[in-house]
């Protein structure tokens, strides 16, 4: 029997075996398919697919699962939400038309709004397939999605920024020097978040104290989060210590959530746990997702399935726990799937596209490791484009460089520069308090202050002791 996904031209026809295979070989070339087996082997082929996934009505993602329904939970996830009410009005279209009314001027930001709750994750991976990336750049800046816990994120003509104070020791000192640079900066709107060198409930109880004394004696409206295992700050939430968010790595199929050590029943206990403190102002989105192309592949838990397909999968596994933010760490896993510069643009835009279109607050870790084919530059083009793009929030890091995790980021002055450019400001409640501290003599546009600032005169001497319990 033939199969239904084919395409015949000039007496030639292209017959692709499975809705998998149809998806991976379209999928623009990146490394990691490569490794997998599931690339197309030539361009031709990768027209070709994209042509046929063109004509592919919506409809099928719905009545033919990638991964099956009884085998695993993200899929029976994305089925069992989906919102045929909010399809209605796209159910019609084929990918290719679907391509088409995302980019026409009569689809307002209301109207994606309206949609996304009938949109599923293949849907929008298969759409941005066939999608240029100033298609990906163009939508996704119609899309308007918010959240607040201290502060609003992702309104309008706003970029916030994740201060990221890693330390290889963990010493407090070390990262308190760092969270100044970077409030001195502007930065840490999004969040104040850190990476544990030591990753137990001990330390990471330590460092919430830390943070918390920071945020709560400076009066700062933002949030914390040590990024521990979700189990870890279950933990720490038990024994009392002052959590704001809860992080965690999600992936697009079960085995991949596995291999991380989590189950979705968990994300809801620790989500309800972290609700249940009531530390937010003026919102109660308390998750942080972390995610990455790739991280399926590198747990051998893909199941045939391309890797910027399964991507959008996991974007799935956020939207059903109304995060605060969520971040493609985009280029962390290594060239063996971004090879390089060009690759990590490519997908740091389909990553961003896919989540805004599914109502997540997506930002970017606009990143490489040190032996990928890219370099600072290609960060900086990247950075450009998804700042163009509406993207939330970007790293915030010494000097570009983790010292902990050993890669190449986005430094406090990148973010001043893509404020700069656009005229965007950080979040409202924090552009008041920059403003109130003199940290920056106007928010809006990151002039920063000539002088050391209110209330941090003897910032330095008021450092948390390192020696601290």
């Amino acid at each position: 029997m033939p199969s239904p996904y084919r395409f015949s031209l000039n007496h030639h026809t292209w017959q692709f075996a499975s809705l998998a295979e149809l998806m991976a070989k379209a999928t623009p070339l990146r490394s990691g398919d490569q490794l997998a087996g599931l690339a197309a082997v030539s361009a031709e082929e990768r027209v070709i697919a994209q042509m046929t996934l063109a004509d592919l009505p919506l409809t099928e993602f719905l009545n033919t699962p990638l991964l099956p329904y009884e085998a695993d939970d993200v899929t029976r996830l994305i089925i069992d939400s989906h919102d045929a009410l909010a399809f209605a009005p796209i159910k019609h279209l084929s990918v290719g038309e679907f391509r088409e009314w995302l980019l026409s001027d009569d689809t307002s930001s209301a109207d994606l709004a309206k949609a996304r709750a009938g949109i599923t994750p293949e849907m929008a991976a298969a759409v941005s397939k066939i999608m240029r990336n100033q298609d990906l750049i163009l939508v996704a800046k119609k899309c308007q999605v918010t959240t607040a816990f201290r502060n609003t994120i992702g309104l309008p003509n706003r970029l916030s920024t994740r201060l990221q104070p890693n330390h290889p020791t963990d010493d407090l000192n070390g990262i308190a020097a760092s969270i100044l640079d970077g409030l001195m900066y502007g930065s840490g709107d999004a969040v104040i978040g850190i990476n544990p060198a030591t990753d137990n409930v001990r330390q990471a109880t330590r460092l919430l104290h830390m943070l918390d004394d920071i945020i709560q004696g400076y009066q700062i409206p933002t949030q914390s989060c040590v990024l521990t295992h979700v189990t870890n700050t279950l933990e720490c939430i038990e024994q009392g210590a002052p959590v704001d968010l809860v992080f965690q790595s999600i992936g697009g199929t079960q085995a991949t959530n596995q291999s991380f050590g989590v189950e979705l029943s968990m994300l809801q206990e620790a989500m309800d746990a972290a609700l249940s403190l009531k530390r937010g102002t003026v919102g109660n989105n308390v998750m942080y997702f972390e995610t990455g192309q790739g991280s399926s592949l590198s747990a051998n838990a893909h199941h045939g399935v391309d890797q910027q397909t399964l991507e959008a999968r996991a974007y799935a596994v956020a939207r059903q726990f109304n995060p605060l933010l969520v971040n493609t760490v985009v280029g962390f896993i290594g060239p063996e799937y971004l090879y390089d510069g060009k690759q990590i643009t490519r997908a740091g835009l389909e990553d961003h596209f896919c989540g805004k279109l599914l109502g997540l607050p997506m930002g970017c870790d606009v990143c490489y490791t040190n032996h990928a084919e890219a370099d600072q530059n290609d960060m900086d083009n990247l950075l450009t484009l998804l700042a163009a793009a509406g993207c939330t929030y970007f790293m915030g890091i010494p000097g570009a460089d983790d010292i902990m995790l050993n890669y190449q980021t986005t430094s406090f002055h990148d973010a001043l520069y893509a404020r700069r450019l656009l005229g965007l400001g950080a979040a409202p409640e924090f552009k008041a308090w920059l403003e109130r501290m003199q940290i920056m003599s106007n928010a809006s546009e990151a002039t920063l202050s000539t002088q050391l600032p209110i209330g941090f005169s003897r910032a330095l001497a008021r450092l948390p002791s390192g020696n601290r319990a």
